[in-house]
């Protein structure tokens, strides 16, 4: 396990992109569970779903699903917490070659662009509401939703528009 220490300077900054921080929001009991991935200088959201439980294979599965829609350049590293869903990290990397890197533990402001996108994912799936019913086409649609919407902290750009610039300069 590699400390959020050991992580490169320039993803504290925000001034290089495709450092990204990881989570899962949970549903009533733990039951059900949808992970999240936030660029931390764009603040673009991948939402992860999760048809088939929490367990650490497939969340690394999803993940890997996702950063595989990124350019290279996008995908340099993602941070997480230390829950059990991130035991399959080592075979993460080695699959994808982007490192992984764990918050101290009960720090999750360590990880602020998620924990502040979690919440917002909140307005559209509610505290105690059951995960397991919003389908691969719902999280799509949220997604876009919050890759859409203007954010201060970007000027008033979306996180979209804010990616795009980035991806724009890729050679």
């Amino acid at each position: 396990m590699v400390m959020l220490s050991e992580r490169p300077a320039e993803a504290e900054d925000r001034a290089v992109p495709g450092h990204w921080e990881g989570d899962l929001i949970v549903g009533p009991n733990s039951r059900s569970a949808v992970g999240t991935l936030v660029e931390r200088s764009t603040r673009l959201v991948l939402l992860l779903h999760l048809p088939n439980g929490q367990g650490a294979k497939n969340v690394e599965v999803a993940m890997s699903k996702a950063i595989a829609t990124l350019p290279s350049e996008l995908a340099r590293s993602v941070t997480w917490d230390q829950g059990t869903e991130m035991a399959t990290h080592a075979s993460f990397m080695v699959a994808t070659g982007v490192p992984v890197y764990f918050c101290d533990p009960h720090s999750p402001w360590q990880r602020g662009s998620n924990e502040n996108t979690n919440g917002l994912l909140r307005q559209y799936m509610p505290k105690y509401t059951d995960l397991s019913t919003y389908t691969a086409r719902d999280l799509a649609r949220i997604q876009r939703s919050l890759n859409g919407r203007p954010r201060k902290t970007l000027g008033y750009i979306t996180p979209l528009e804010k990616f795009a610039e980035f991806v724009a300069l890729i050679p």
